[in-house]
């Protein structure tokens, strides 16, 4: 891309992860625009031990957040449900009353209360909310005054250009992380064998449900509740177990296969300057529940990556794939929808 094409184009936000009071300050010093961040408590979708925010944590954070010249989401992205909406509602009133510069929201309901309550608030629309059509996206900017939509990992970027002609809010996309089932807001795997998920509790594979167990041979075998979902060779890297990532046993094959989605990271590096072509404003880094050293490599990088594209110039991001689940990475839909 020359210098001239990329002064025709506005520079995007980058919306990084911020998992615990220490992963932010990270974020930040590693250059990110936004960062987004969940209470923690069943409001949001990364509800895991040892994540999150208390409401004391997130007013300190806030400030250093500001300081560095970032902005703070926060994430109120899972689905209420009842009698315990209040819970949700409370957390809009904290993000309201602390000043965040945006809340993310999935639940139609909860979105209602907030435009209701705190008409002043900024809204972003969550991919937990799965909407992918310019009719839906228009339901919610109209009702609700959404700002912002998280688009689901199942478009195309041509269909991604055309949807950003026909809405009026911005559109953000995640670019590199965790790509799941590519249904968000659908998924109930996990719900069937912990009932638990990340829709309505904000956790899939809740670690009490995680199980390894070392065989005679020195092979791992990965439980979630009473169900076995993968075995590891011994040696070979195990991943955190998931349903959707793990491997099975299935009619007319003869060995244990990823029969729903191999691991693998979503990495749209090489995509950036079509991203932001096609309408995206802000490029979104997933891992709410990585380390440190982990956030602090990936914003650096994409923050770079950024800063270059702007100025003309090609990033270089080929350390990223030590980064990406499993050693593998791959463009999703976002190239083509031959994906899997």
């Amino acid at each position: 891309m020359s210098v001239e094409q990329a002064g025709q184009m506005a520079r995007p936000e980058l919306v990084c992860p911020a998992g615990t009071p220490a992963a932010l300050r990270t974020a930040v010093d590693a250059g990110a625009d936004a960062v987004y961040c969940g209470l923690a408590n069943a409001t949001n979708a990364r509800n895991f031990p040892g994540l999150n925010f208390s409401v004391p944590e997130l007013e300190k954070a806030i400030p250093y957040a500001r300081k560095g010249g970032t902005k703070v989401l926060l994430a109120v992205n899972s689905f209420a449900t009842a009698p315990g909406a209040d819970l949700w509602h409370r957390a809009i009133d904290t993000g309201a009353s602390l000043g965040v510069d945006a809340v993310i929201v999935a639940d139609i309901g909860v979105a209602a209360y907030a435009a209701r309550t705190h008409p002043g608030l900024r809204l972003h629309l969550s991919v937990q909310a799965g909407a992918s059509s310019p009719e839906a996206i228009k339901y919610y900017c109209r009702e609700f005054n959404v700002k912002r939509v998280v688009l689901p990992r199942i478009l195309t970027i041509a269909e991604i250009s055309a949807i950003h002609d026909l809405i009026p809010c911005e559109i953000e996309a995640f670019v590199f992380g965790n790509i799941g089932m590519m249904a968000e807001g659908r998924c109930s795997l996990t719900n069937y064998i912990t009932g638990q998920s990340t829709n309505m509790d904000g956790v899939c594979s809740p670690a009490s449900a995680v199980r390894f167990e070392k065989q005679t041979d020195g092979a791992m075998t990965a439980r979630l509740g009473d169900f076995e979902i993968d075995c590891y060779e011994a040696g070979e890297n195990a991943g955190y177990p998931t349903i959707c990532k793990g491997r099975y046993l299935t009619p007319g094959r003869n060995a244990p296969y990823y029969a729903f989605e191999e691991p693998v990271s979503l990495n749209l590096s090489s995509l950036l300057p079509d991203l932001v072509k096609a309408g995206v404003s802000a490029l979104k880094i997933e891992g709410r529940q990585r380390s440190r050293s982990y956030v602090r490599a990936v914003v650096t990088a994409y923050r770079r990556a950024i800063d270059d594209i702007m100025d003309g110039q090609p990033p270089d991001l080929s350390a990223l794939v030590a980064l990406t689940e499993g050693g593998k990475q791959t463009q999703g839909a976002f190239k083509s929808k031959k994906w899997r």
